[in-house]
Formats: C-alpha cells, sequence, structure tokens
C-alpha cells in the first residue's frame, strides 16, 4: 500500500511537471493529466483504494476513525513520492533555459 502510493503518485507528477513544462507542446496538459490520473486510479483502486492526494485522504478520514490509524501512509507516501518526482524531474530534464532579471 505504500509502495503503490509512494510510485503512482511519483508517476503522476512526472506527468504533471513534463506537461506543463515550458518545453511541452501547448494545450495537452490536460488531456496529459487527466487520462494519467484516470489511470492510475484504474490500476491502484483494487491495491490500495489510492488517493495520490493527501487533502482527499484527510477528508475520508475525518469521517471514518477507522481510517485515522492508516491516513499516515496516504499522507507520507505521496508527499515523498512527489517530493522525489520534483528532484528525479529537475535531474532528468534540466531546464538550460537562463532567465534574465533586470532592475529598474
Amino acid at each position: 500500500m505504500l509502495l503503490a502510493e509512494f510510485v503512482l503518485t511519483f508517476l503522476f507528477l512526472l506527468v504533471i511537471l513534463g506537461a506543463t513544462d515550458s518545453r511541452a507542446p501547448a494545450g495537452f496538459a490536460p488531456i496529459a493529466i487527466g487520462l494519467a490520473l484516470t489511470l492510475i486510479h484504474l490500476v491502484s483502486i483494487p491495491i490500495s483504494n489510492t488517493s495520490v492526494n493527501p487533502a482527499r485522504s484527510l477528508a475520508v478520514a475525518w469521517f471514518s476513525p477507522e481510517a485515522l490509524g492508516q491516513v499516515w501512509v496516504f499522507l507520507l507516501a505521496p508527499l515523498a513520492g512527489a517530493a522525489v518526482a520534483g528532484l528525479v524531474y529537475k535531474y532528468l530534464f534540466p531546464n538550460t533555459e537562463e532567465v534574465v532579471l533586470e532592475r529598474d
């Protein structure tokens, strides 16, 4: 369950970062992100009833006291997966464009 949440959030964030990158074709981000999230849920709901969203996990746990014992998995794994995905994306696809800031 922990591994599934971590890996799926990792993959989802890679899709988001790739689709919203300035080097990506314009207009395809909503389709890519929506299809990725749909695929993630289709694959992972039988495994862990996944959320890949800590806010959604907290909302469900708030109304289900039995879920409070497991909510740490659904908070820790997505946050860790997202952090690692951000670092991996930055390393694998470095932005070589220079940003020049001018002072007024």
